[in-house]
């Protein structure tokens, strides 16, 4: 996996105010949490920091004012309307050191004709990896696949020194059948019908009725 370098400065303003001017610089608070340490408040460059974040469980290497440490995304706080970044937690990690993280699950090919829908039961799924080897998503093949199809966590190919985190059993997609559209049974259609020509000629039969009355 490929490692990020970001620069990053020690926090000592906290608050909403400090924050929101730190956002004004097009900068993004931060704070690195683990391995039983008091939490360390930083603030990092916002375009530089949000390209990184879009490699799922991206390592990034920090230089805090000349102070070197390895980290990944814990927590990412976005703003609900405009997506720029708020607010990230991050978690200090070591070589070697094994970590549990969620990965992305993609698919490739196409499902059997039929118009079958594939339901995603997981969009990532569970894993221990090495804080350095973590594995950027796993690609599963849903090819020809019909309806009633599932493929679990245990399908897929895990690179060495990846486990699942997760029960091999739990399902991450779904092939589901098509719904078609449901048609008036035939019964139904000829009592509608039956119905409806018992209302026409009803009037009819009150007005002859009335003539012979007359």
């Amino acid at each position: 996996m490929a490692e990020v370098k970001l620069a990053a400065e020690v926090r000592t303003d906290f608050g909403k105010g400090a924050a929101r001017s730190i956002r004004r610089e097009n900068k993004v608070p931060a704070v690195i949490y683990g391995h039983g340490a008091d939490p360390q408040h930083v603030t990092l460059e916002g375009h530089p920091l949000m390209m990184a974040l879009k490699t799922p469980n991206v390592l990034i290497k920090l230089d805090i004012q000349g102070k070197g440490a390895l980290v990944i995304p814990k927590a990412v706080q976005r703003d609900p309307l405009k997506g720029f970044l708020i607010h990230v937690d991050l978690l200090a990690v070591k070589k070697g050191e094994k970590v549990t993280v969620e990965v992305p699950v993609l698919t490739e090919g196409e499902l059997a004709p039929g118009g079958n829908l594939l339901e995603h039961m997981l969009n990532a799924v569970p894993v221990e990896a090495e804080a350095t080897h973590i594995p950027e998503s796993f690609t599963v093949s849903i090819e020809g696949l019909e309806a009633g199809h599932t493929i679990r966590a245990e399908d897929i190919d895990l690179p060495r020194g990846c486990s699942l985190a997760v029960d091999g059993s739990t399902s991450l997609l779904q092939v589901v059948a098509a719904q078609a559209e449901e048609l008036p049974e035939e019964e139904e259609v000829e009592e509608g019908a039956e119905e409806a020509a018992e209302a026409a000629e009803a009037p009819a039969e009150g007005a002859a009725e009335e003539s012979t009355e007359g």
